[in-house]
């Protein structure tokens, strides 16, 4: 990996494991990792290729859910070129890997950015999860089962390409949402995305295709339909299309802000298929309650766990 884009951890954070003995062996209320179970609901948005709009999506589509009355956390999962942040103007001091590590509590890396939204910086404490055993698991848990608690769904900006860490990510959370464009190197890489995602997760995997930057509707659903087609044909699975998002200039112009776009007052051309997005999201939801939690479910950070730990053993 690029060393100027992401530096090696230092030799502090090296023995990750031997910390985390000492902590959990501080604190000795940690309920079992089965009792953290909670309802929230979880989209991880990917894409095959860098440079598809992947983060302006999620973030104006969390914004827009937000709007609908939802309380939305947006993890910034992206472990090499993360923006969320830039995105929205922000400058966070800490990221989710100083939680990991017991340097913060969770309150103190969340940044809110709206009355209903708030952003985590991922950092790359992210990638250390298989480090932790079952009792780090639990203590892990414990300082993030808040997250989960005051949240109605959590969207995942995860890191463009197919590597391990990107598959995790999509195998955790209950929705996969597939970003392309109508450039043929996107669409190839997305179909790649996707072929990995069906092999990885054996078929039991949700997925989404969202075609950006279209110049109208129509050539939205013919790169759309050219996916799916071949998803169908190669692998017999359906994939469902969620729609478009159209070229707009006024999203380059927010980034050049940092003011994401559904914050303009001025509507753009844009603004109506991200609203349409986050209305499809939320009737896809279980009987169409994103806000309503159910109990005792599998949740997306247990299940980044087992991740973890299935890979520690193999």
């Amino acid at each position: 990996m690029n060393p100027v884009i992401m530096p090696a951890m230092p030799a502090k954070y090296n023995d990750q494991a031997t910390v985390l003995r000492k902590l959990v062996s501080e604190k000795k209320d940690i309920l079992p990792l089965g009792d953290k179970i909670t309802g929230v609901r979880s989209i991880a948005i990917l894409s095959g290729k860098g440079g598809v709009g992947k983060s302006n999506v999620a973030v104006n589509l969390a914004l827009a859910l937000a709007d609908k009355g939802l309380d939305i956390a947006l993890l910034d999962a992206d472990l090499g070129l993360a923006n969320i942040d830039i995105l929205f103007g922000v400058m966070p001091k800490f990221n989710l890997g100083h939680v990991i590590r017991g340097e913060k509590e969770l309150s103190e890396v969340v940044c809110k950015v709206g009355e209903r939204l708030s952003i985590i910086p991922g950092g790359v404490g992210l990638r250390n999860l298989a480090e932790l055993d079952e009792q780090g698991q639990a203590w892990m848990m414990d300082r993030l089962s808040s997250l989960e608690e005051d949240t109605d769904l959590l969207i995942i900006d995860a890191s463009a390409g197919i590597h391990k860490n990107v598959l995790s990510f999509a195998m955790s959370s209950d929705m996969v949402m597939l970003i392309t464009t109508p450039e043929p190197t996107a669409i190839r890489d997305s179909y790649g995305v996707l072929k990995s995602l069906y092999q990885a997760a054996k078929g039991a995997i949700s997925i989404g295709l969202l075609v950006n930057m279209a110049s109208d509707e129509k050539e939205a659903f013919l790169v759309a339909e050219r996916i799916i087609s071949a998803s169908e044909q190669f692998l017999s699975f359906k994939v469902p299309y969620l729609g478009c998002v159209l070229w707009d200039s006024e999203i380059r112009e927010s980034v050049k802000k940092r003011k994401p776009l559904l914050l303009n007052e001025a509507e753009s051309a844009s603004f109506p298929y991200f609203r349409a997005l986050a209305q499809k999201i939320y009737e896809s939801s279980e009987e169409g309650q994103l806000s309503k939690k159910l109990a005792r479910r599998d949740t997306f950070l247990l299940r980044l766990l087992r991740q973890a730990e299935n890979r520690e053993k193999r």
